[in-house]
């Protein structure tokens, strides 16, 4: 059994984490909230949502949900077609409740589905979006970044309208983030996260630059912008609530139905991004999920919130940052909700470069040049999805990237996966179960669903045997499965896991230990003509094999 971990076991480290990412999230909540016509308190309050409610709901232990810049258009459309924002925040409410019960009829089943390269495909280009768009912030330019091949043209003109004094805070706040990852010494420091040294750094050396007077200072316009009540009358004005007279207008329902949808796909596709880059690849179901995300999206229209999802520009400032359980999106929340009470002042003096600085890094590690290595050397079958995923996610949008590689992918196996992936058989000895998984000639990532499922649910203190010597194709989601399912989920249940007839161009790497066991395997097949002619017994031949192990 898996032993549950107190919220407050990494408190330090998650303490930190969660500042970091309060810190790179709080411009994101004005700037999605500005981008999608609606007040920009509202992104504040989704945030907090985010981090609170659907922080503490969610299974996920990384991942932090908030206001997604990838539903900016669709509620754009939605707030100018409903006429007035309390009517949109109606649709809102509905599609939370559309949002829970597609969990409670198991629909976050379809994340199983999602192909890892298409996965890291779509990881790669958010995050060449991610890097992109702070290039003009890093440069202290006007210009932003559109879409499309226009992505080109407005980087080449950012460059032409550059501030020195927003460039040197830019490359202090790189310099700091990179000697804290690179020098073993700051490594240690793990209390105080690079990126929140770099905002400190970035503040401090703004403040310096104003107070000489010079010419280096960056202004208002380049410095975070949080809304300042002056009085309690105003802070209420900021708050919408539904308007809920608007029920049966259809148009309504047309709008929640279309963010339930589209926020519900996106929240499974960073959920299954977050485990992959989750160092421990903590499992999180999606079905639940999908009822944390509703909830929220309830709480949120509730309160006059935007629509919000599992962000993968949070998730991993938070997992990078060292956040290591729940409590750092949870803290997120909470500061996000102090500073709209406390410290509006003093947040307003964080310059964007500093800010622009972290999400730049952040950028890079998702779409680092070896992660492209890497697929170009697995080959066509996963080179071709991830690359076509990887451009048409930056040069169209998130949801067609992930289609079209999906499609790709699907076109490239379908004709592999007619066969059945694998043969499973359970025979008793005096310890346990022994348990053969004989997998199939070509198994492909649309069987992760049922392999995953029958590994999941193999008893505690067994043995498995999975055996691949009739094998020539296996999906690299496969590959992985079977390889954290070895190293995580098995030895937490006491299940002793063997591999055997993995070949060189997909072999998962075995101890010494396990390859001397698939020797033995393969001499006493317990399927073997020995046994069928009944030369042998079936517990005989697992006595042999238990004692020469």
């Amino acid at each position: 059994m898996r032993e549950k971990i107190s919220l407050f076991a990494n408190l330090k480290s998650d303490f930190a984490a969660g500042l970091v990412v309060f810190l790179v999230a709080l411009p994101l909540c004005l700037g999605i909230a500005m981008a999608s016509g609606a007040p920009l308190f509202s992104g504040i309050l989704s945030g907090i949502v985010g981090g609170i409610v659907v922080g503490y709901l969610s299974q996920s232990h990384v991942s932090v949900s908030g206001p997604a810049a990838g539903l900016t258009a669709i509620v754009l459309v939605a707030i100018t077609d409903l006429g007035a924002f309390e009517v949109f925040l109606t649709a809102v409410v509905l599609a939370g409740l559309i949002q829970i019960v597609l969990g409670f009829i198991q629909a976050g089943t379809i994340s199983n589905y999602f192909p890892s390269n298409v996965i890291e495909g779509m990881l790669a280009g958010i995050g060449a979006i991610i890097f992109l768009k702070q290039v003009p912030k890093a440069l202290g330019s006007d210009v932003e970044i559109g879409s499309g091949l226009a992505i080109f043209t407005d980087l080449i003109a950012s460059f032409g309208d550059v501030k020195p004094g927003v460039i040197i805070i830019t490359a202090v706040s790189l310099a700091i983030l990179i000697a804290w990852e690179k020098i073993s010494a700051l490594k240690k420091l793990k209390l105080l996260p690079g990126a929140l040294v770099a905002v400190i750094a970035g503040t401090l050396l703004n403040e310096l630059f104003i107070l000489s007077g010079s010419d280096l200072a960056a202004t208002s316009n380049y410095l975070v912008s949080l809304p300042v009540p002056t009085s309690v009358e105003e802070f209420q004005g900021m708050i919408s609530l539904p308007s809920f007279g608007a029920i049966t207008n259809p148009d309504v329902w047309i709008a929640a139905i279309t963010i339930a949808v589209v926020a519900s796909i996106e929240s499974l596709l960073n959920l299954e991004a977050s485990i992959r880059i989750d160092p421990f690849k903590r499992y999180a179901s999606a079905n639940r999920e999908l009822k944390a995300q509703g909830i929220g999206n309830m709480v949120c229209g509730l309160i006059g919130g935007l629509p919000l999802t599992t962000v993968i520009v949070r998730t991993s400032t938070n997992i990078n940052a060292g956040g290591k359980s729940k409590m750092s999106a949870i803290i997120h929340g909470i500061l996000l909700v102090a500073c709209v009470l406390s410290i509006p002042l003093i947040l307003n003096k964080i310059p964007l470069a500093t800010l622009a600085a972290v999400l730049l890094l952040i950028g890079y590690k998702l779409a680092k040049p070896a992660v492209f290595k890497h697929f170009w050397e697995k080959g066509k079958y996963q080179f071709i999805p991830f690359i076509v995923t990887f451009i048409a996610v930056v040069f169209a949008d998130l949801l067609k990237g992930v289609a079209l590689g999906m499609i790709i992918s699907i076109l490239f196996i379908l004709r592999g996966n007619i066969k059945r992936a694998y043969f499973f058989r359970k025979e008793e000895y005096e310890s346990g179960d022994l348990i053969r998984i004989d997998l199939a000639q070509e198994v492909s990532f649309l069987n992760k669903a049922a392999i995953k499922l029958t590994l999941n649910h193999l008893p505690e203190n067994s043995r498995v045997v999975i055996d691949a010597s009739d094998t020539v194709y296996i999906a690299h989601d496969i590959l992985s499965l079977i390889q954290e399912f070895k190293e995580f989920t098995a030895p937490e249940k006491g299940i002793e896991v063997v591999l055997t007839g993995f070949k060189d161009a997909y072999r998962i790497d075995n101890d010494t230990k396990d390859d001397s066991l698939n020797r033995v395997i393969v001499e006493h097949d317990i399927s073997s003509s020995a046994i069928k002619n009944g030369s042998t017994s079936h517990k005989e031949v697992i006595s042999e094999l238990i004692n020469d192990k």
